[in-house]
């Protein structure tokens, strides 16, 4: 039985202090909740928000790191400096890296074998290009990005690894996959899984949902088979639309 998982990606957000009110928020509003649960800030407030998530059932989580340990990196933020801090959880592939900041999967795949090296769960994002869905080749992109991040994962720490599938055409911009749609890439997904890792890992793993989720949506989306929660962007960054949808149920 695979449980519910729902993420909160703040991007580029939030001041400490702001950081810290929402995360106190959140931990007292979903301290009952039956879910999975994890908060994303950014860099300069994980110190600060892993100390008001610490003993609570939120997970701590960094939108990104570096694809080396440690060394002559100006700007980069290492794993061993995210385990330092607490950090439980690791973003990889985001599409904002892949097509803003142009990480490719070798490189993003390098992210995700350290990053499970040192013990750390991993949420592996893909999907498609607004582009790519129109010329019939969303299922290609996903299982492109799918299997080329997953290069060198073992079935064992493949259970430490969450996909989120976010249709890059819906991240923002108020565009939603019908839950339909959405459900027929998750369902490819495992597949591809169940290819490359058998029956019952394509059966356990957590494949989330993200691309505009909201209070509104968010229960329609989670009634589908392949969908297993949801990485949340905007609406994470008020406790008033993020409760909602972590409690969808």
């Amino acid at each position: 039985m695979r449980n519910y998982y729902i993420a909160g990606n703040w991007k580029m957000h939030k001041t400490r202090s702001e950081a810290a009110e929402l995360a106190k928020t959140l931990v007292a509003q979903l301290k009952d909740g039956k879910h999975k649960y994890l908060v994303a800030p950014t860099f300069t407030s994980l110190e600060t928000v892993g100390a008001i998530v610490k003993e609570s059932n939120v997970l701590l989580g960094a939108q990104n790191m570096a694809a080396e340990e440690q060394g002559a990196h100006t700007g980069e933020v290492s794993v061993l400096q995210l385990k330092d801090l607490g950090v439980q959880v690791v973003i990889l592939g985001h599409s904002e890296r892949r097509h803003v900041y142009k990480e490719n999967d070798a490189l993003i795949n390098k992210k995700v074998n350290l990053a499970l090296k040192h013990g750390l769960e991993v949420i592996l994002c893909i999907g498609e290009l607004l582009e790519e869905r129109e010329a019939g080749k969303a299922e290609q992109v996903c299982e492109t990005q799918t299997v080329k991040g997953l290069a060198g994962v073992s079935a064992a720490d493949l259970a430490r690894v969450t996909i989120a599938y976010e249709p890059v055409w819906a991240i923002g911009t108020g565009k939603t996959a019908t839950p339909e749609d959405a459900d027929a890439i998750h369902a490819y997904v495992r597949k591809v899984i169940g290819k490359l890792y058998g029956a019952d890992a394509s059966a356990q793993i957590i494949i989330q949902y993200g691309g505009s989720v909201k209070p509104d949506n968010a229960a329609q989306l989670m009634a589908k088979e392949n969908i297993d929660g949801a990485l949340v962007g905007g609406a994470a960054l008020k406790a008033d639309t993020f409760v909602p949808i972590a409690k969808f149920s």
